[in-house]
């Protein structure tokens, strides 16, 4: 071989070289011991304990904790416990106070005997009674107001104009009190159907359109999944809260809203009689996703006195330092609530609504992920926050007070993974991610899950608005791709039908007493859920790119940044 030849050749083996050496060190980065001895990843997930989550069940669960109310003894005492195991397991204090996050409420609870709902009729007026006939809400902030107004029906208070749908067209509801179904129109995509189903969604609305109060109206669907004895079943035990912004304000407050009722059927024929239209025609049309709105030629009294309370009650928020010299201040967001209804009206004799399910398992899932993750030999390329949130009971307070404030830059918050309420009540082969579809959080979730033998499924219960109704929609609101894994229909035991279970459950135990530790578990489920969302939340962490919204997604466009 000549000189010329052996330089060329040796230029070439050199040039190989580099580029091999190159290609390892980006493969190393983009998938960087994703699973592998080197991480001890794989350690991890195998020491994921029954044992361990069965303990921490125990303790947030038992008759002691009374249920874990906002800001109650039994709270706090709850909240002290996730601190401790953070601390434990070597995490970093994350809170403001050290562990914690204290969260300002403003409490309210109605004075029954100074409030009311008077129907002005032809033929005389009628004053609906407490509890029976209607539910009248305190207002958030006013100590006692008053108000008289014509009523008028708005379908389901809705203004969609992506569907080409709207609840407002030709009708004028300045001024006036407007009836509305609770709900969206079914012909809506899952989670769409959700925002719109929102009471902060409606409210807004008819604000904007210069309402000056609301009466909710019971669909049929409603009546079959949330009876008015539910709604009654501990009216006036327990007070609403709210959250107080850092300037004073209150959260979701709308002063130009006076008035805020929920009528039964009965009272809800009553408002509909003498009008053009009746109840009947105005529940068909809600079956059939038809707007028919109208005035309804009779004028409504509403009158409120409350007591205000000033509390706190604290987020709990734990920290595992990423790795990364870049990403380690990226952050992904563990998400789970730690608070449950407290005491109210005994059912059997029991008064104490523990929330084994709701949500002292899942906090404890949690608590086992995060510990699963400090044991780590290499630890991910983000940060990973884990948050035990307060007053999700209370319409996602605690939740979007943290998105609202997080202790971490929210621009470096690039996803939430939400365990709420996850159900093994049976051998499970299906789970979903509730929001995960508008974003690129849908395909990794779906992954990660088949590695635990999980298939991915849509949402399995849209009538039921989840995606609303758990502390991943508040990260949502916030521009924040998330995800809530919770469970699917399916099961591996073809002997079981999955949804009848789910079912049964929801009709006999949701927010009732017996939610407590005589429920059962089915702890392979349970372990290879808790093993999936320790996959979901670790590949986000050592991806190179953070989530992102799907392109043109609804969410992403009225909430990304």
């Amino acid at each position: 071989m000549n000189v010329t030849r052996q330089i060329q050749m040796r230029t070439l083996i050199a040039m190989a070289s580099i580029l091999l050496l190159f290609a390892c060190s980006k493969v190393s980065k983009k998938i960087p011991e994703n699973g592998s001895a080197e991480s001890g990843f794989d350690t991890a997930l195998a020491s994921i304990s029954r044992d361990n989550i069965q303990s921490s069940i125990n303790y947030l669960a038992a008759d002691e904790r009374e249920g874990r109310m906002t800001g109650s003894r039994g709270y706090n005492e709850s909240a002290q416990y996730v601190a401790d195991k953070f601390a434990a397991m070597g995490l970093e204090p994350g809170g403001t106070e050290e562990w914690l996050q204290q969260v300002p409420f403003i409490t309210r609870m109605l004075d029954v005997e100074n409030s009311g709902v008077t129907l002005h009729k032809s033929t005389g007026d009628v004053n609906l009674e407490w509890a029976k006939d209607q539910i009248i809400y305190a207002d958030r902030l006013r100590a006692e107001n008053r108000i008289r107004a014509e009523v008028v029906f708005a379908g389901f208070g809705v203004h969609a104009p992506e569907f080409g749908y709207s609840d407002f067209d030709e009708i004028d509801v300045s001024g006036k009190i407007v009836a509305t179904f609770s709900g969206a129109p079914a012909t809506f995509p899952s989670t769409e159907r959700a925002y719109y189903s929102s009471g902060r969604t409606k409210a807004a609305e008819l604000v904007r359109r210069g309402a000056i109060g609301q009466i909710g109206l019971m669909s049929r669907l409603a009546e079959r999944l949330d009876p008015w004895e539910n709604w009654t079943q501990n009216l006036g035990t327990q007070p609403g809260m709210s959250w107080i912004d850092e300037s004073g304000k209150v959260a979701d407050f709308h002063p130009e809203l006076q008035g805020d009722a929920k009528f039964n059927r009965h009272s809800a024929e009553q408002l509909f009689e003498g009008s053009s239209l009746t109840f009947e025609e105005a529940l068909n049309a809600a079956e059939e996703a038809r707007p028919l709105s109208t005035a309804l030629g009779i004028e409504v009294t509403m009158y409120r006195r409350a007591e205000h309370e000033r509390i706190t009650s604290p987020n709990v928020v734990g920290i595992l330092r990423g790795r990364d010299p870049e990403l380690a201040n990226e952050y992904v967001v563990y998400s789970t609530h730690l608070d449950h209804l407290g005491t109210g009206a005994p059912v059997d004799g029991d008064s104490i609504y523990n929330g084994l399910y709701d949500n002292a398992l899942g906090v404890a899932v949690t608590i086992e992920i995060a510990r699963s993750f400090a044991s780590l030999s290499v630890p991910p390329r983000r940060s990973i926050v884990f948050v035990a949130v307060t007053g999700e009971e209370e319409k996602l307070a605690g939740s979007d007070y943290f998105a609202h404030y997080p202790t971490v830059p929210s621009s470096a918050i690039v996803a939430n993974v939400n365990i709420d309420m996850p159900m093994f009540l049976f051998p499970m082969n299906t789970v979903t991610g509730y929001g995960a579809e508008h974003s690129s959080l849908e395909g990794l979730t779906t992954e990660e899950a088949r590695k635990e033998g999980f298939e991915y499924i849509p949402d399995p219960f849209p009538d039921q608005v989840y995606f609303i109704r758990s502390d991943q929609y508040s990260f949502v609101r916030q521009g924040i791709p998330s995800v809530y894994l919770a469970e699917g229909i399916g099961s591996s035991d073809p002997a079981v039908d999955g949804r009848a279970v789910l079912d049964a459950f929801f009709a006999e135990h949701y927010h009732q007493p017996s939610d407590d530790l005589s429920q059962p578990i089915e702890w392979e489920t349970a372990l290879r859920f808790s093993r999936a969302g320790a996959r979901i939340g670790y590949r986000i962490a050592m991806e190179d790119q953070r989530p992102t919204w799907n392109e043109g997604d609804f969410f992403g466009e009225k909430f990304g940044h």
